[in-house]
């Protein structure tokens, strides 16, 4: 379905089409969940989501994946590299896939610039800060590494009212989602040398870092980390209820698609709750079964929508418009079908 997204978008370029291809892959392998979400867009609006993603795992991936044995200097190099490349692909086009799908989208959607250098300095940040003393310390790294995705992402969905009024609930759910793998990959996060659940959390219910490092080598859970994820998954509840309202005033269209994204990724929540808070131990993950249910929801909400749209008064189908396949009737089948949507 790539060559349609891309016609549908109107990327003829041959090089642009291989950058965004090369985004889409990296979208498709590390983040299944917003992938599968990303399915129930436009199709002509999904290579945007792609370019932003691609690159916001590319530099994640320099901060956490680059080879160790290359020297503690390297992820501080190859960042520097990533920031200068994106300076240049945003002033004038070029570079590596991933920054140049990632300046075309910026010029197509207009997308402030100021979103992604800050996205970099967040990035920076993960190579010298480990901890974090409170939640409004977390919330400023967060806002760079979570929160300006969701800011990135609204001219790409679109909304129904002024950008400015939707954009405190974007925000915030950007935020929900990363605190969401935040809760889920705290045993992966501390042998990378971080602990991103707030220390005032942790020490509130006498928990400290070399308390999670014995849990985590010994295999053996403890009463006082079981609350204070509990505190933390409670905490970031409460950040998905804030952010909530905000999906009603998204174009009518692409609602289902951030729909489905929150309930995924709240899913999270409930599987690690379902496991025990075990995360020290084991990855929780949300069931296939549950993904099809919400993949399922999501084409039922985006055939209401398109119907919507094509009987609202003066609405001309775009020529890449089709009608959905009839899916949703098998929740096993609903992931698959995603795959054909639009």
């Amino acid at each position: 379905m790539t060559d349609r997204e891309l016609d549908a978008a109107g990327i003829s370029d041959a090089v642009l089409r291989a950058a965004y291809r090369h985004c889409r892959a990296l979208n498709a392998r590390h983040g299944r969940t917003y992938f599968l979400a990303t399915r129930l867009l436009p199709v002509e609006r999904r290579p945007a989501v792609h370019a932003l993603y691609g690159f916001a795992r590319w530099a994640d991936d320099i901060v956490d994946s680059l080879d160790p044995g290359a020297g503690p200097d390297a992820r501080v190099r190859a960042l520097a590299r990533l920031q200068e490349e994106l300076e240049e692909g945003l002033r004038h086009g070029g570079g590596q896939p991933v920054v140049r799908a990632l300046a075309d989208t910026a010029r197509r959607y207009a997308i402030d610039h100021t979103h992604f250098r800050d996205f970099m300095v967040a990035m920076r940040s993960d190579l010298v800060v480990t901890a974090y003393p409170s939640y409004a310390d977390l919330r400023a790294y967060m806002h760079g590494s979570a929160a300006v995705i969701g800011l990135e992402m609204l001219p790409v969905l679109g909304t129904v009212v002024p950008r400015e009024e939707a954009a405190p609930y974007a925000a915030a759910l950007g935020v929900a989602f990363q605190l969401s793998n935040f809760l889920r990959d705290v045993g992966e996060d501390l042998d990378r040398g971080r602990v991103y659940l707030p220390a005032d959390l942790l020490a509130g219910n006498g928990v400290d870092r070399e308390l999670l490092a014995w849990s985590r080598a010994t295999g053996l859970p403890d009463s006082r980390i079981i609350a204070a994820l509990r505190e933390f998954e409670a905490l970031t509840r409460g950040v998905y209820r804030a952010a909530m309202p905000g999906v009603e005033l998204l174009d009518p269209v692409a609602r289902p698609c951030i729909r489905a994204a929150a309930v995924l990724y709240g899913g999270i929540l409930d599987a690690v709750a379902r496991d025990g808070y075990a995360v020290l131990h084991r990855r929780s993950v949300v069931p296939r079964r549950r993904r099809a249910v919400v993949a399922a929801d999501g084409l039922v909400r985006v055939a209401a929508a398109r119907l919507r749209a094509r009987t609202a008064p003066g609405h001309r189908p775009p020529p890449s418009a089709r009608a959905l396949p009839a899916a949703a009737s098998s929740p096993t089948a609903a992931v698959r079908s995603t795959e054909e949507v639009a």
